[in-house]
C-alpha cells in the first residue's frame, strides 16, 4: 500500500521546484530535498471568513507530500527499483504522522541504497529528517 493521494508529489513541476529550491541533504544511500510550501491560501481563508477560529485554519494546513526519484544507474531492473521506491514510501508512512504539514520532499535514491532493507531506510530517514528539524518529538 503506497501514500495517500494527498501526501504524494505527482506534477513533473512540484518535482521541478523541489528539486531547484528545496534544501538538500546527501547520504550514502540517498539525498533528500526538502521545501517548505507557503500557505497562501490558508491566509486568504483566514481573511474571508474572520470568524474562523486556529483551531479550523489547522485543519486547512497544506499536507506534507512526497516524492521518489530512482534513475535506471540505481539498477536496471524495475523490480528492484519498485522495491525500492515501495519501502521508501512504506518508511514515510510510518514518519508521516510525526513530521512537520505543508513540506514537499522529493528523495533521490544513490546506487548503494540497493543494500538497504526497509529498517535500514527507517533508520536513516527519521535520523536525517531529525537532523532537518522536520521531524516532531526528536
Amino acid at each position: 500500500m503506497g501514500l495517500a493521494k494527498q501526501n504524494r508529489l505527482k506534477h513533473r513541476k512540484d518535482f521541478s521546484a523541489v528539486y531547484q529550491r528545496g534544501t538538500r541533504i546527501k547520504t550514502e544511500y540517498f539525498s533528500l530535498r526538502i521545501l517548505r510550501r507557503s500557505s497562501k491560501n490558508t491566509l486568504n481563508l483566514s481573511r474571508l471568513m474572520p470568524a474562523t477560529n486556529s483551531m479550523q485554519l489547522a485543519s486547512l494546513e497544506l499536507p506534507t507530500r512526497i516524492g521518489v526519484s530512482i534513475s535506471l544507474k540505481v539498477d536496471k531492473r524495475s523490480v528492484v527499483r519498485n522495491r525500492i521506491r515501495r519501502q521508501i514510501q512504506a518508511a514515510f508512512r510510518h514518519l508521516l504522522p510525526r513530521m512537520a504539514k505543508g513540506l514537499d520532499v522529493l528523495v533521490v535514491v544513490h546506487p548503494p541504497a540497493i543494500q538497504c532493507g526497509y529498517l535500514h531506510f527507517l533508520q536513516e530517514l527519521e535520523q536525517v529528517l531529525a537532523h532537518a528539524e522536520v521531524l516532531y518529538g526528536d
